[in-house]
């Protein structure tokens, strides 16, 4: 929540900055121009040695290739990918989306599922994020991919993906033409006994993808490296 007002606070913050500057004065613009010239220099990067400058290039890897299924409100199914999302608290997950059939359905029925794309089925998965419902609304059958009804929310199990999380839209904010951001209550989990290994569920057996957006690829994720909060022991005196 102190998140959340924190960015709404910035957001009404650069709104007062904006109105402010659209009320400046003719007299006023030679100063603002030489203002914005001495931000600009102070932002001039410099060289790192050893190093190679990209630029301001947004680059945060790997990201999850989640998949969003969600009906519409004449219950027709739909299933999308999304790669900028991932768990912002205990039971939580969040995701920001740019306008599509999804973000229609999840306005209307409040509710959707999570799974995740894996090494099986990265066609299938590539193909729901590049097409659009609003297009191909059978997009789901021309993959081949079948569909149950949840009978905890009302959303799509995507029969072909193993674990999938069951979940209730929490909050949406808005972001006009830009689409929205996502944040989801996790009601349940149901996994496919295939990826499960001692009741817990096994990376290995899953397998699933992530996207590398510097090339832009799907790869799959690694073999373990070591053991969480245990790795760094060895430098605690």
């Amino acid at each position: 929540m102190k998140k959340r007002f924190v960015y709404t606070v910035a957001a009404f913050a650069m709104t007062l900055i904006l109105a402010s500057c659209s009320d400046c004065k003719k007299d006023n613009a030679v100063a603002d121009s030489n203002n914005v010239q001495e931000v600009t220099a102070a932002l001039e990067l410099t060289d790192v040695a050893s190093r190679t400058n990209m630029g301001a290039k947004m680059f945060v890897t790997p990201q999850p290739a989640l998949m969003i299924g969600t009906y519409d409100e004449n219950g027709n199914p739909d299933v999308m990918m999304a790669a900028w999302g991932g768990q912002c608290d205990g039971n939580q997950v969040c995701f920001r989306l740019s306008p599509h059939r999804t973000t229609t359905n999840l306005r209307a029925t409040k509710e959707f599922t999570l799974s995740y794309a894996t090494v099986r089925d990265v066609a299938e998965s590539d193909y729901f994020g590049t097409v659009s419902a609003n297009d191909v609304p059978d997009k789901i059958a021309r993959a081949g991919f079948t569909v149950t009804k949840s009978q905890n929310i009302n959303a799509p199990i995507i029969d072909q993906y193993p674990l999938t999380l069951e979940c209730r839209v929490v909050e949406i904010m808005e972001r006009g033409e830009d689409g929205c951001f996502v944040i989801g209550e996790v009601v349940n989990t149901i996994a496919d006994p295939s990826i499960l290994t001692d009741g817990r569920i096994d990376l290995d057996k899953l397998q699933p993808i992530v996207f590398d957006a510097a090339i832009p690829a799907y790869r799959s994720v690694g073999a373990e490296v070591g053991k969480a909060w245990d790795a760094g022991k060895k430098f605690i005196k």
